[in-house]
């Protein structure tokens, strides 16, 4: 049994009759995985998840998920209906499980209910997808976000965002490839996607470090990833370029 049939497995087994529908989406559904992409799950349930099925839940993805170049993560959100339908900003999410957020389940913090600006961006990927895993295809259960709400939600994200930037290189100069493609086109691609158009888009100086992180994404995991001297000294006059892009079609919304 593969990594995507155990996580639905665990789901469905967990949530019971509570469950309306699971869906794939990411790069899974739009163009394929990468070396080191994510399986992203979105569930949509009837009602908040108890304690013990959160815990549950926690412990069976521990188990399924993993960074290596067997095991992939597994990136898995929860949403109660009533929540995010009628659409409404910020939704409130009911459970998120990724692999950054380990070490802090091996600690036993629960994973509670609260505001999730991502789930704009989740959602509209789901609905872009239309990939169902279990249950009826994903517009009858969910709304389209506004686009308006696709770039509060990405806006929103870049602090955070920007205090992994030397730590998570790769994927900080990628996301913000995306978000900025995002408001630019309205179009939400993969994050090697947005890289290619980012490029077409920017002044020649910065190509060669928003090229080596989409080859990079491309072609390797993220424990054999390299950078030299040399493009660690662009990363942060690129990192500038993109959030001026950014703040100026933020204030045309």
């Amino acid at each position: 049994m593969d990594q995507l049939d155990q996580t639905v497995g665990l789901v469905r087994d967990v949530v019971g009759p509570e469950l309306l529908g699971m869906y794939l989406h990411g790069s899974a559904v739009l163009s394929g995985l990468a070396p080191a992409s994510d399986l992203d799950v979105l569930a949509v349930t009837r009602r908040s998840l108890d304690e013990w099925k959160r815990q549950a839940l926690v412990e069976g993805l521990l188990e399924i998920s993993g960074l290596t170049p067997t095991v992939r993560p597994v990136e898995l959100t929860v949403v109660v209906q009533s929540e995010v339908r009628p659409w409404r900003f910020p939704p409130v999410g009911d459970f998120l499980y990724g692999e950054w957020l380990r070490d802090q389940f091996l600690t036993g913090a629960p994973a509670r209910p609260g505001p999730m600006p991502d789930l704009a961006l989740a959602l509209t990927l789901v609905l872009a997808g239309d990939h169902a895993l279990t249950g009826p295809p994903p517009a009858e259960l969910l709304d389209p976000v506004p686009h308006a709400d696709l770039v509060q939600a990405s806006v929103e994200a870049l602090p955070d965002l920007l205090t992994d930037l030397d730590d998570d290189t790769r994927n900080v100069l990628l996301t913000l490839a995306r978000i900025w493609t995002t408001l630019a086109t309205g179009e939400i691609r993969t994050k090697d996607a947005a890289a290619d158009w980012a490029i077409a888009h920017l002044p020649l100086r910065h190509h060669p470090v928003l090229e080596h992180a989409r080859n990079l994404y491309r072609t390797c995991h993220y424990q054999d990833e390299v950078w030299s001297e040399e493009l660690r000294a662009r990363v942060r006059p690129l990192v500038d370029e993109v959030l001026a892009r950014i703040n100026r079609l933020r204030q045309q919304v």
